[in-house]
């Protein structure tokens, strides 16, 4: 295994280059850890887990500038956080890890030759089921969870747990039918629960003309990664919330871009299995 000291040792590099089997074997060992870091930070962006791996690397650099500069105690402490941090971190964000490679499993299809994936259904739904409720003013609310759970709130909804469809979700929103009040959380491939209750924002920067299911959207993306859109029983328009940020009045197109920018990790289209391989 390589160390630090064997890095600095001009010896070491004077091996590879006379050994060009081994520099060979060190490249595609370095070239396949490189590729997997890259698919594993696609697949943890904009999540709580990004907070936590920043975290340790941090940690590692402290680790490593004390061990350079000679500080033994720092170093110590820092191996000892280091060493119990990550477990704990691994026990504490263990729904949002799992939820992680789940998506991780869903996008990366290596042997198989599957045209529509299952974020692109999502899209298409979403899509079709907005397109027919903006112009008849059918209000609407949906959660698309994303990393980090959303069990505490699906706890407060009515279980569905059906395959996703444009018309199943306009028929749930149809107004004075048992299901449209609240709103519908998408967790994976399945519509979980209808009639869900979010925590409304309490920022004071809101406009007074946008109602619960607008504030309950901006309140849920500001506790969780999760997409949330609202379609207006007032006026028909078409918002989004995620991450805090809350667009207004958007067009299908600019739906469709939002809807894509958070969901599609890579394109769905490709045939053979190098090309997938490579993320392409």
């Amino acid at each position: 295994m390589l160390n630090l000291h064997q890095l600095l040792d001009s010896g070491y590099w004077s091996s590879l280059a006379s050994s060009p089997g081994v520099a060979l074997i060190n490249l595609l060992d370095l070239s396949l850890v490189i590729f997997l870091i890259y698919r594993m930070s696609k697949a943890i962006v904009g999540t709580k887990i990004m907070t936590l791996i920043r975290g340790v690397f941090l940690f590692l650099l402290a680790q490593v500038v004390a061990s350079l500069l000679g500080l033994q105690t720092i170093s110590w402490l820092m191996n000892q956080v280091i060493t119990y941090g990550v477990i704990a971190g691994v026990v504490i964000f263990a729904p949002e890890l799992r939820s992680v490679l789940e998506k991780l499993g869903r996008t990366t299809h290596i042997f198989t030759d599957t045209n529509t994936s299952t974020e692109e259904s999502l899209i298409q739904a979403c899509l079709k089921a907005a397109k027919y409720m903006s112009p008849r003013k059918i209000g609407a609310l949906v959660a698309i969870e994303q990393a980090r759970t959303l069990q505490e709130y699906r706890s407060t909804g009515i279980p569905l747990d059906a395959d996703i469809s444009s018309e199943l979700l306009i028929n749930i929103f149809i107004p004075n039918t048992p299901l449209h009040d609240g709103a519908v959380i998408i967790n994976g491939n399945k519509i979980a629960v209808s009639c869900a209750y979010f925590p409304l924002t309490g920022s004071a920067g809101i406009s007074k003309e946008f109602g619960t299911r607008h504030r309950a959207a901006i309140g849920l993306s500001e506790v969780s990664d999760a997409f949330v859109f609202v379609v207006s029983e007032e006026t028909g328009t078409i918002s989004i919330a995620h991450n805090g940020n809350f667009k207004h009045n958007l067009s299908l197109e600019d739906f469709e871009e939002e809807l894509r920018q958070v969901l599609v990790s890579n394109e769905p289209e490709t045939k053979h299995w190098w090309k997938r391989f490579g993320g392409k």
